[in-house]
C-alpha cells in the first residue's frame, strides 16, 4: 500500500492559515494597523473601498522594512517579534506568529511599499495568491504602505459568506475603535469610499473617548486608577445613569491588547450592584498592565483571550478600585474635559480677607404661639359645629355597599358560570364593561366566568409589534411630521446600523435623511409613537436592535418591530383613563396572538369564580 501523507504545498497551508486569521475584512484590518503600532508609527492611515472587500490600504510612518525583510514578512512564521518559546511569555507587541500577512497574501492582491530613513530607495512588492509577481527598488516615503486589493478573490465560497457593507463596515470600526482606544497618542484617520469618517488627533484617553464616541461623553466618565503589585488598573468607567441596553461600549485591555474576559467583565458588572436598571449595562475602558510572564497570550487565534495566574487577585482589585471610583464620583465636582484624572480636584478655597460675614434678618415682634392659638380657636369652633364628628355615620353608608338589581342578577348569572377557556370567553358590551388599573400596572376587567388581569405594558407591546410588522410587510406606516427638524448625531457604528436598517425604519413612518458624518436629520416619526424625543427614540430602537440581534438572533423586519415596540409601548405605572383603557382592550383582542407577550410570557390571566369561592372557603 502506498504512502498517503503528503506535506501540503505552502498556498493551499496559508489558505488554511487564513481560515483563522482572517475571517473578514474587519480581520485584515485588525492586523495590519497593529502591525504599523509595533513598526512605532505615530500617524496611521486607514484607507476602504467597498467596506475593505475592493480595497484595503493602511498607510504609516513607522520604521519601515529592508529589501529582505520586505520579502520575508510574507512567508508563514516569518516575525521579528520572537525569537526563542521563552519569548512568548515575554511579549509586549501586538503581533507575534507571524502567519497574518502570509495568510493575507494567500488570498487576496498585496502591494507593499516600503522605506527606512536610513535607505535612499524603498521596496515594492505585489503579490497574488501567495506569488510573488513584481519586486523592485521604488520611491517612497519612510513608512510603510499596505494595499489590500479584492479579498477572497480566490475563495469565492468564503466572500459569499460577507455580509452587506454596512455590517462589515461595523466590524472595521469596532476592531478601529479598540486599537485607537489602546494607542490614544497615535494619531488616526479612517477614510471609507472617499469620505473620511474618524479624524483622531493625538491626544489624551479621555479626549480620544470623546472624539470616538460623541461629545455627550465628555459628561459620563468616571476615572478609575489602581496601582498594585499584582497590577496597574486605569481607564474610566461610565456614571450609571448613562448605562445602555447594550454590551457595545465595553473594553478591556491588557498590556495594551484588547481581550474579551466574562470573568473581568463580572467583577465591574458586581462594583455597579444596585446602581444599575435592569438589563442595562455600562460603559468601561479600561487598561490592565501587568507583567507578561504572569499571563499567557497564546491561547486563541485572535488573541484576545488571555489566562492569568492569579485571576481572584484582579477579579478583586478590578471591583474595588470601580466601587470606590463610583463612590468618589458622587462627591467630586463634574469632570473637566481637559483633565485626564479629575477626582480628587476641588474648588480653590476664597482668600481669607475676601470672605464676607452673612448677616442674619429677624422679627423682634415674632410670637410663635399666635399661629397656635389661632389654630386651636378655629380647631374649637369646628369641634362644636360637629360635636359629634367622632361617632357621626354618614348619611348616605348605606349606598356606599349597596348594589343594584341589575348587578345582582348579573352576580348570580357568573355564580351559575362553569369555567369557560379564555378563548371563548366574553367581555361584556362596550355599553356596559367597566375597567379598573390596579397600581397603574393592570387592567381589571370583569368576564362572565369571573375576571381577567391585563398586563398593560405587555398589551400594548403586543399591539405595536403585530401593526409594526404588518407596516413593514406591506410599507405602510404613516409619519407624523416635526414642526421642527431634529439633527441626531450617532457614534460610527450606530449610523452605519442605520443606514443599513434605512428602507425598513422609513417603512414604519421615521422621515429621515442623512446630513453630514454620523448625522441625519429627522422630520417625523411614526404616527403611533407620543411624546417621544427623536434622538432619544432612535437612539433606543438602535439599541434595541442590536441586543435583539445578540440574544434573540432575530430576522431583521422582527427585530425592529419588536424593538420599536418596546420603545413605544406604554410603560408600567402609566395612568389611563376609561377611554384609554377601552381602547386598549379591544385593539388586544384584534391582535393574531393577543395572549403571548413579546418575551414570552403570558399577557392576560383569569380568575374564575370558583377560584375565588375557593380561597375564601380555605
Amino acid at each position: 500500500m502506498p504512502d498517503i501523507i503528503q506535506l501540503l504545498p505552502d498556498a493551499v497551508a496559508n489558505q488554511i492559515a487564513a481560515g483563522e486569521v482572517v475571517q473578514r475584512p474587519a480581520s485584515a484590518v485588525k492586523e495590519l494597523i497593529e502591525n504599523a503600532i509595533d513598526a512605532g508609527a505615530d500617524k496611521i492611515q486607514l484607507i476602504l473601498k467597498d467596506a475593505g472587500k475592493a480595497l484595503i490600504q493602511v498607510i504609516d510612518n513607522g520604521c519601515g522594512m529592508s529589501v529582505t525583510d520586505a520579502r520575508m514578512c510574507f512567508e508563514r512564521h516569518a516575525t521579528s517579534k520572537i525569537r526563542k518559546a521563552d519569548d512568548l511569555f515575554a511579549i509586549r507587541t501586538m503581533g507575534f506568529r507571524g502567519e497574518a500577512m502570509a495568510s493575507i497574501a494567500a488570498i487576496a492582491q498585496v502591494e507593499l511599499k516600503t522605506r527606512r530613513y536610513e535607505d535612499e530607495l524603498g521596496t515594492n512588492i505585489f503579490i497574488e495568491g501567495s506569488e510573488v509577481l513584481k519586486q523592485e527598488p521604488c520611491q517612497a516615503i519612510t513608512g510603510t504602505s499596505i494595499a489590500i486589493k479584492n479579498l477572497f478573490y480566490n475563495t469565492p465560497a468564503r466572500r459569499n459568506f460577507l455580509k452587506s457593507n454596512p455590517v462589515e463596515m461595523r466590524h472595521i470600526i469596532d476592531e478601529f475603535q479598540r486599537v485607537a482606544l489602546a494607542n490614544p497618542l497615535v494619531h488616526f484617520t479612517m477614510h471609507h469610499d472617499g469620505q473620511e469618517v474618524y479624524h483622531l488627533p493625538s491626544a489624551v484617553l479621555k479626549q480620544r473617548i470623546v472624539h470616538l464616541f460623541g461629545n455627550n461623553y465628555n459628561q459620563r466618565l468616571v476615572p478609575v486608577e489602581e496601582d498594585t503589585s499584582i497590577i496597574k488598573l486605569h481607564g474610566f468607567v461610565g456614571k450609571p445613569e448613562f448605562a445602555r441596553k447594550t454590551r457595545g461600549e465595553q473594553f478591556f485591555f491588557v498590556n495594551n491588547r484588547f481581550v474579551k474576559d466574562a470573568y473581568l467583565n463580572h467583577a465591574v458588572l458586581t462594583a455597579f450592584q444596585e446602581l444599575l436598571q435592569d438589563e442595562t449595562y455600562p460603559l468601561y475602558v479600561l487598561f490592565i498592565d501587568i507583567d507578561p510572564s504572569k499571563i499567557d497570550i497564546n491561547v486563541h487565534p485572535t488573541k484576545t483571550e488571555i489566562k492569568y495566574q492569579d485571576e481572584k487577585a484582579i477579579y478583586a482589585i478590578i471591583r474595588s478600585a470601580v466601587k470606590r471610583s463610583l463612590g468618589k464620583y458622587n462627591i467630586t465636582p463634574t469632570l473637566d474635559f481637559d483633565q485626564e484624572n479629575s477626582i480628587g480636584h476641588l474648588i480653590t478655597p476664597k482668600p481669607f480677607e475676601e470672605i464676607v460675614q452673612p448677616s442674619i434678618a429677624f422679627n423682634p415682634d415674632f410670637n410663635p404661639f399666635a399661629a397656635e392659638q389661632k389654630r386651636e380657636k378655629n380647631s374649637d369652633a369646628f369641634f362644636k359645629e360637629n360635636k359629634d364628628h367622632r361617632t357621626a355615620i354618614p348619611r348616605n353608608w348605606d349606598t356606599l355597599y349597596e348594589i343594584s338589581r341589575k348587578d345582582e342578577t348579573v352576580q348570580h348569572e357568573m355564580h351559575q358560570q362553569k369555567s369557560i377557556p379564555v378563548a371563548e370567553q366574553e367581555i361584556t358590551k362596550s355599553s356596559e364593561r367597566q375597567f379598573f388599573q390596579v397600581h397603574n400596572r393592570f387592567i381589571l376587567s370583569q368576564i362572565k366566568s369571573g375576571f381577567m388581569l391585563i398586563n398593560q405594558q405587555a398589551a400594548h407591546e403586543r399591539i405595536l409589534y403585530e401593526r409594526f410588522l404588518q407596516q413593514l410587510q406591506n410599507h405602510s406606516g404613516i409619519s407624523q411630521q416635526s414642526l421642527f427638524p431634529q439633527s441626531v448625531t450617532l457614534n460610527s457604528s450606530d449610523f452605519e446600523l442605520l443606514r443599513e436598517l434605512l428602507p425598513d425604519i422609513k417603512a414604519l413612518g421615521f422621515d429621515i435623511r442623512e446630513f453630514g458624518p454620523n448625522t441625519v436629520v429627522v422630520d417625523g416619526i411614526p404616527a403611533d409613537i407620543n411624546n417621544a424625543s427623536e434622538h432619544e427614540l432612535l437612539e433606543q430602537l438602535l439599541e434595541g436592535f442590536k441586543k435583539n440581534l445578540e440574544i434573540l438572533k432575530l430576522d431583521k423586519r422582527d427585530n425592529l418591530a419588536r424593538s420599536l415596540a418596546r420603545n413605544a409601548a406604554i410603560k408600567t405605572g402609566a395612568k389611563l383613563s376609561m377611554e384609554e383603557m377601552n381602547q386598549l382592550i379591544d385593539q388586544l383582542f384584534a391582535c393574531q396572538m393577543p395572549n403571548l407577550a413579546l418575551n414570552g410570557k403570558p399577557v392576560i390571566t383569569t380568575f374564575t369564580l370558583t377560584e375565588l369561592a375557593e380561597r375564601f372557603e380555605k
